[in-house]
């Protein structure tokens, strides 16, 4: 009896490790965003915040199905990054990166590129802002992944080009 109350601990010990590590249910449960694009502060300007789009790309898929569009938008002080129509499968741990490549088709030009890492992803379907740093050379980083920290994955990429 004793032995079998170990094996059952030890396999409980092991299910609850698993859910924790892989956390299968995220897969299941969509998390909707619908963020505006960011106002220009009330002090500016007359027009002188207009959003310049810089650069763009669609996303296409890899590990998971991505869709949706990336752009790059300049408002004199600051860059966004904005998310449209945007459509991928939710995961652990998953982030926005940009990538010092002209794209990334798979997990090892992510792993091998410079990225900067722009937070998690706030949700897997809609539209959503992300700050871009100042220092980031847009010449260089020219790629939008999704990527999943915890199992070193592409969920889906957006070579980005500059606007027309």
């Amino acid at each position: 009896m004793n032995k079998k109350l170990w094996i059952l601990v030890g396999l409980a010990v092991v299910l609850l490790a698993g859910w924790a590590l892989f956390r299968p249910e995220l897969l299941l449960v969509n998390r909707t965003v619908s963020e505006n694009f960011p106002a220009a502060p009330r002090s500016a300007a007359a027009g002188s915040q207009t959003p310049r789009q810089l650069l763009s790309g669609q996303f296409k898929g890899y590990a998971h199905e991505t869709e949706g569009t990336a752009a790059i938008y300049g408002m004199d002080s600051k860059r966004i990054l904005r998310l449209t129509n945007f459509r991928t499968s939710n995961g652990p741990d998953v982030h926005v990166y940009l990538v010092a490549a002209p794209d990334a088709k798979d997990d090892a030009t992510v792993k091998n590129a410079a990225f900067v890492d722009l937070g998690s992803l706030k949700g897997n379907i809609g539209d959503q802002n992300y700050d871009v740093p100042d220092t980031v050379d847009l010449g260089k980083y020219r790629a939008v992944t999704i990527w999943c920290r915890r199992f070193s994955v592409n969920f889906g990429t957006a070579p980005l080009a500059p606007a027309d």
